[in-house]
């Protein structure tokens, strides 16, 4: 189905990256308008392995951890009054959380280096940092499929190359770092796809390593479940989330404001970055792509609660971040053979707030927002299943 059109979609794959500044369509009288997506790699950040060859974007004490960045956001409601919210970070979080970044290389080759750059930087803070509040953050920097290699045809020595500088990673923050602490799992899109990977090859079949699962967010990524089913398909004992204090459980969803297109790469089985690279499992037949409403865990439909960086956006908001209360909701959406976030807006007539946009068109729907759309209603998740995890 949709693998006869790979070539065409994985063109479009290298400019997405996933470069998840927030794709808001122009429209605030107040000031913020639609922001650039470039990526520059003019400087980088010296970052050497620890004594485990790890190179670490974000560990808890590291010199300028993007994942510690300040989280002061401005409140931007209906009517056009604002007021600031200060989110600073845990002082002793109960739990960790582990952040597989997305597509952002620019690099030449197949697999990037190891140097921390300011693409990476840019990305954990937009969709890691806010996590500090609830958990301490750990990210490595992996060899990840570079936005050149996503263009042709994944070779799978690269793909290997990749999952396994994850897997690498994992276990030096096991063994070092974790001292039976429960953990979250965070990625989108191929950070999305090296953790289902990890979850099915390393999580899911062992229990003593399942019981440290806190919960796992796969954003813009394709876990599977059987049709109507909540376990099954990627994952044997890993379900979706259902409820506020379940633990040991899967949120994963893709975002569109309309029907994904017969050509999506997302909410379509056999269609995403895992399935095509082979890094993740094949879909058995019978299943379809999981979608969580982490607003709205049980189904139905909710507020989203998102924030959105401001350093990359045109506005006179002074705050790190910038947030939309009542802007948006989230419904989980079945039709035409694809499982998707609905994502719609909350309009009044005199509303200016931005809009987000399909930025790339329909084939890609919101995929650059998956993580910033809902980003409070996902912080607050992890802080309730961290308070009722027991280990």
């Amino acid at each position: 189905m949709a693998r006869t059109r790979r070539t065409a979609r994985t063109g479009m794959a290298a400019a997405v990256g996933v470069l998840v500044v927030a794709a808001l369509a122009p429209g605030c009288a107040r000031g913020t308008a639609a922001p650039t997506t470039t990526t520059s790699t003019s400087s980088t950040t010296p970052s050497g392995p620890d004594a485990a060859g790890t190179v670490w974007l974000c560990r808890p004490g590291r010199a300028d951890d993007p994942c510690a960045a300040d989280g002061t956001a401005t409140v931007v409601r209906s009517d056009g009054s604002t007021s600031v919210q200060r989110t600073p970070p845990a002082a002793d979080p109960p739990v960790d959380c582990f952040y597989v970044y997305p597509t952002v290389s620019t690099e030449p080759g197949e697999n990037a280096d190891l140097t921390v750059q300011p693409a990476e930087t840019s990305v954990a803070r937009a969709q890691a940092s806010r996590f500090a509040s609830v958990c301490r953050v750990y990210a490595p920097m992996y060899p990840q499929l570079t936005l050149g290699a996503i263009r042709t045809t994944l070779h799978p020595t690269a793909v290997a190359t990749a999952y396994l500088g994850v897997l690498s990673a994992w276990k030096d923050y096991l063994a070092h770092d974790n001292h039976g602490r429960g953990v979250v799992l965070i990625g989108h899109s191929q950070g999305a796809s090296m953790l289902i990977a990890l979850i099915h090859r390393q999580i899911d079949p062992d229990p003593s390593v399942r019981r440290l699962l806190v919960s796992a967010l796969l954003l813009g990524g394709n876990v599977t479940v059987p049709v109507g089913g909540v376990v099954g398909g990627s994952f044997d004992h890993v379900p979706a989330c259902t409820s506020a204090g379940q633990t040991g459980c899967v949120v994963a969803y893709s975002s569109f404001d309309t029907a994904p297109p017969a050509d999506s790469l997302f909410g379509r089985v056999g269609a995403g970055l895992g399935d095509r690279s082979g890094v993740a499992a094949a879909a058995p037949s019978g299943t379809q792509v999981l979608c969580t409403n982490p607003a709205a865990l049980a189904g139905g439909t909710a507020h989203l609660d998102p924030y959105f960086p401001t350093d990359r956006l045109r506005t006179t908001v002074t705050t790190p971040w910038v947030t939309y209360p009542g802007h948006y909701t989230g419904t989980c959406t079945t039709s035409g053979g694809a499982t998707w976030l609905q994502v719609d807006t909350v309009r009044t007539p005199d509303d200016t707030r931005p809009v987000v946009a399909q930025a790339l068109g329909p084939t890609w729907g919101l995929h650059l927002v998956d993580v910033n759309i809902a980003l409070g209603d996902l912080v607050r998740l992890v802080g309730r299943q961290a308070a009722a995890y027991t280990g």
